[in-house]
């Protein structure tokens, strides 16, 4: 391939998206400082610290303290910035379907205590058995898992909600507990949705066994569907029978099976097979219930217990899962979606640990040396909105798995493109079409063109350093 293909409907798509967000911003200057900050998120090849971002934009002898108020100040709304986001995801997902969101906590690494919401937290980069304490903020990630295609799915945050311990010792931002956040994003969703119309719309959220939280399911919003790993240990109880006679009306029926006491016992599996990531998935299932767990005698529970192999030698350790169990005409409760398509969500919880990593390893998440209480949030909240816009843009243009052409013999590209394959579009979109010109090659006839490259690459890097 001569030249890196061309994609003139990815900026469209991205500068249509980022003039939907106008109205959130009371000035131009400050849309059009926006708008150059995103681009120079896309150009910065170091570290996303602001003042990288304008050397990217060679605004190098300029007054910086202007770019910082754009944080400080509360002149980019993060909330406003996700309510439009958030509609735009919309033109995606119809009235009649499930809107799927995920949700999960990350951290940020701190040098200072003094810094907004920077606590001790369990360090996730030490090995398992060696655990270690750094300094950090946590945050939430209340994400959109788009339509699946091909059996595949991605993660885009919509809302990025600090979530500060109470020994981080916060001065603007109350601490939040994990599932406090998380109850705040399904409420918030739910608010968006009746906004643009979609009252009745169906919510499932998939979330890790944190979110498994006996105060979650008893504030789980109604129409809102949570399937949550659980403890192989968990204590379940049945429903309570029917009671005859005067006296208090029983909450909770007998004790249940524990998860792994489910899972122990060779009667009750069917095999399911369910598409994921271009491959069959061939698991066993169990499905029990309903249960109820002690302090929430009105949220009846189902639970799904899996199990499968990853090769022909190798079986996965059952998973339990449990989901809030929905009620038909005949007053028997069931699952609220079927069983293949709770697995399906449920394996693809884990796009929201590719977006973290993606957001932290590639985008410079945390980068930004914020140190205001308010700008300290702000910054990392833009980073993710950042990262939102750019990923829903390549979604909005290719879909899952249209993206452009790998220009490589050796490698025609993944299913699935990924956050390199899309930089790489919109670099090539922004600095226009251009031949490949290798500076090595392996033929003995060129020697003299490729001898007058090397001196021309030589003589200009030679008079960078005298001046």
């Amino acid at each position: 391939m001569p030249t890196i293909p061309q994609t003139p409907d990815l900026l469209n798509n991205l500068l249509k998206l980022i003039e939907a967000h106008r109205p959130i911003f009371k000035q131009q200057r400050v849309h059009l400082r926006v708008m150059a900050l995103i681009f120079a998120e896309l150009l910065a090849f170091s570290r996303h610290t602001i003042t990288q971002l304008l050397m990217t934009l060679g605004l190098t002898e300029q007054d910086w303290s202007a770019w910082y108020r754009l944080f400080s100040r509360g002149r980019f709304n993060a909330d406003r910035a996700s309510e439009v986001l958030f509609s735009q995801t919309l033109d995606h997902v119809p009235a009649d379907a499930v809107y799927v969101v995920g949700g999960d906590a990350t951290q940020t690494p701190r040098s200072s205590r003094k810094m907004e919401g920077a606590g001790w937290l369990r360090n996730l980069r030490t090995p398992a058995f060696m655990i270690g304490i750094h300094m950090a903020q946590r945050w939430f990630n209340g994400s959109w898992l788009t339509p699946a295609e091909a059996g595949y799915s991605r993660a885009i945050p919509l809302r990025w909600m600090p979530c500060f311990t109470e020994k981080s010792e916060p001065q603007v931002h109350a601490p939040r507990k994990e599932w406090q956040a998380a109850l705040a994003f399904l409420h918030w969703v739910q608010v968006q949705l009746a906004r643009c119309g979609r009252v009745g719309q169906r919510v499932l959220m998939v979330a890790d066994g944190s979110y498994d939280h006996l105060e979650l399911w008893k504030g789980l919003p109604a129409g809102v569907i949570l399937l949550a790993r659980s403890a192989r240990n968990r204590a379940l109880y049945h429903l309570p029978g029917p009671q005859s006679g005067r006296g208090r009306r029983r909450q909770y029926g007998q004790r249940a099976n524990t998860p792994q006491q489910y899972w122990q016992s060779r009667r009750g599996w069917r095999k399911v097979m369910i598409h994921v990531r271009g491959r069959q998935r061939h698991l066993q299932v169990q499905v029990q219930g309903p249960f109820l767990r002690r302090g929430a005698p009105d949220c009846p529970l189902m639970l799904i217990l899996v199990r499968g192999k990853d090769n022909a030698r190798t079986r996965r350790q059952p998973l339990p899962f449990l989901v809030n169990a929905v009620q038909d005409a005949t007053g028997r409760w069931h699952l609220p979606l079927p069983v293949e398509t709770l697995l399906f969500w449920a394996w693809q919880r884990w796009e929201l640990e590719v977006c973290h990593r993606e957001l932290k390893a590639s985008f410079g998440l945390g980068d930004k040396q914020c140190w205001h209480p308010t700008s300290a949030v702000t910054s990392v909240q833009w980073s993710a909105w950042v990262y939102a816009l750019l990923v829903l843009a390549g979604y909005q243009t290719w879909g899952l798995c249209r993206g452009p052409d790998v220009p490589t013999r050796w490698w025609r590209g993944s299913r699935r493109w990924s956050l390199n394959t899309l930089w790489r579009a919109y670099r090539a979109a922004l600095w226009g079409d251009h031949d490949f010109r290798p500076l090595y090659t392996v033929t003995t006839g060129d020697w003299g063109e490729k001898e007058g490259r090397l001196q021309a690459i030589w003589h200009a890097v030679f008079a960078s350093v005298r001046a």
